[in-house]
């Protein structure tokens, strides 16, 4: 139907099809210009201003207390702290998860593979934790669908607000897509230093705290994610006989 309309016009009109082709043919070089131009990748230029480009691998810790999720990327053979993201909000108190609809955010180490990646959440963008893990299971913990999710709500989740994470999910889709098995996700409850550690002495969790406490301090003498195990009721950090690892699905 438009070619038999330009045909018509040009019978009709010829000059008026003339002029039309004449501007056409004007703005024809500036159109292949502008479709061949890159577009400006802010999260890309962000990243390249702290020495890291999509795609290395990642590592996030979350601080509950502090509502604080920091990505880590992997660069010269350590990972180094690209930035630290207010968390908008979780539901609960400090604590692990015990069982479903107890509405109480994660505490842990977690691992998120591709699978566990959700781009079409009603939360804008999200990733599953893997809760309950090989520990949670060992002890009897319950629950379903606990994420790391756009908004500004959460009944067990941690959200992150849109536009954060639409640059987590992005940095560890990324670290996913050039070859990372899984992307290390540890959860604790607070800034784990000993005098915070100290002042938790004869809470319910402390033990449970003083466990997570062993991976965090591992990463931060080795600059690497420890691997983590369940083993006999705890996280342990090296592989043993009857040891399950934490893994994603």
């Amino acid at each position: 139907m438009l070619v038999a309309a330009a045909a018509l016009l040009c019978a009709l009109r010829p000059d008026i099809a003339r002029e039309a082709v004449t501007r056409l043919s004007r703005r024809v070089p500036d159109i292949i210009r502008n479709a061949l131009i890159p577009k400006p990748d802010p999260l890309a230029e962000r990243l390249a201003e702290r020495g890291h480009v999509l795609g290395q691998p990642a590592y996030i810790r979350i601080f509950k207390q502090q509502a604080e999720l920091e990505v880590w990327l992997k660069a010269d053979d350590r990972y180094k702290l690209y930035r630290s993201y207010p968390i908008c909000r979780f539901s609960g108190r400090l604590g692990p998860k015990l069982q479903e609809g107890d509405r109480q955010a994660p505490e842990g180490f977690y691992a998120v593979t591709r699978k566990q990646l959700h781009p079409a959440s009603r939360h804008h963008l999200a990733f599953n934790l893997g809760f309950p893990n090989a520990y949670d299971r060992a002890h009897g913990r319950t629950g379903s669908y606990l994420m790391v999710h756009g908004g500004c709500s959460s009944i067990g989740c941690y959200a992150m607000t849109d536009a954060a994470v639409d640059d987590i999910y992005r940095i560890v889709e990324a670290a996913l897509d050039h070859g990372a098995e899984h992307v290390p996700v540890h959860v604790f409850p607070f800034r784990m230093t000993p005098q915070r550690l100290a002042a938790a002495t004869g809470e319910r969790w402390t033990e449970f705290w003083r466990n997570l406490k062993i991976g965090h301090d591992l990463f931060e003498k080795y600059g690497e994610p420890p691997e983590v195990y369940a083993c006999g009721g705890l996280y342990q950090f090296r592989p043993g006989g009857n040891c399950q690892p934490i893994a994603g699905w």
